[in-house]
């Protein structure tokens, strides 16, 4: 596993291209929506390093590292194979916490869209088998899951999962079990309380739903420049549920989400530029450039 110094050193580099907007000593693999992902080391990466939001307290940290260390048990024990995930954690110097989840950097051609992309499409597939039916076998109201093409890997036969940065684990109510309002605070103070209660009720009941977890996984496909495997997937997906999926909801859904996330990164890259040349302070995010969708 990786070294604390060569993490400490990996996070001064973040703070330098914070603090300078030049992230060019930075190996990005990857963004989420709201996170980001980075090689190390930059020049050949062996690890991929999964910034976390920033935790005020020990106390916030402490309680998502019980939820993520829950959510982990809860996949293995409903069959599903993960990829070695391990947090590690960097003190702030004022009292806050930053996190990262540090897994092994994975074959590019054993990522789920590029297998994909270097076949032909077949409902039948195993990727597709072993996606859609991981979703029906682990999903329900307690444990949820973002089952997009792009969080799976496939290699020897075996289909493993690697995005398990949000615990999505509800032991006690309609909640998660971790303060999600930590990822709240990558959005315009503004705006924290519309989403809130607006986005992230709706959000939070789509990742236990089976039937909504299928429908996002093949609208993936298009994000993922694979429409002519769409009907494939949705033949793989109803075999798996009573109300079928078609492919005009697909793309309606689709198109909804995008418009959704796109709006929201451009608020934030206002945000972030009112944060840097208003205030003078620096922005606590990495924003990806333009996406295609």
């Amino acid at each position: 596993m990786i070294q604390p110094t060569v993490l400490a050193g990996l996070d001064d580099a973040v703070q330098h291209a914070l603090a300078t907007c030049d992230d060019s000593a930075l190996n990005v693999l990857g963004y989420g929506e709201i996170s980001v992902v980075l090689g190390v080391p930059a020049d050949r990466p062996e690890y991929a390093c999964k910034r976390l939001p920033v935790f005020s307290t020990r106390a916030g940290f402490d309680r998502y590292r019980q939820a993520f260390d829950g959510y982990l048990k809860a996949l293995t024990e409903r069959g599903i194979d993960l990829v070695e995930s391990h947090v590690m954690t960097l003190d702030g110097g004022d009292g806050s916490v930053v996190g990262y989840c540090i897994q092994a950097v994975l074959p590019t051609e054993s990522l789920g869209p590029n297998v994909l992309r270097a076949e032909q499409p077949a409902v039948d597939h195993p990727v597709l088998e072993g996606i859609t039916s991981a979703i029906v076998k682990a999903v329900d109201q307690q444990v949820g899951l973002d089952a997009q093409l792009s969080n799976w890997a496939w290699a020897d036969g075996r289909l493993t999962y690697f995005d398990v940065t949000t615990p999505m684990l509800r032991t006690q109510g309609d909640s998660w079990d971790f303060d999600v309002d930590i990822y709240l605070t990558a959005s315009p103070w503004l705006l924290r309380g519309a989403i809130r209660r607006y986005v992230l009720p709706d959000t939070v009941k789509r990742y236990h739903n089976p039937r909504a977890i299928l429908r996002d996984l093949c609208g993936n496909l298009i994000k993922e420049r694979l429409e002519p495997w769409v009907p494939a997937a949705i033949q793989a997906c109803n075999r798996h549920i009573d109300r079928p999926i078609t492919e005009e909801e697909v793309r309606k859904d689709y198109t909804s989400d995008a418009r959704l996330w796109e709006a929201m990164l451009r608020v934030r890259r206002a945000d972030r530029w009112w944060q840097r040349k208003v205030r003078r302070r620096s922005y606590p995010y990495l924003l990806p450039g333009p996406i295609e969708r």
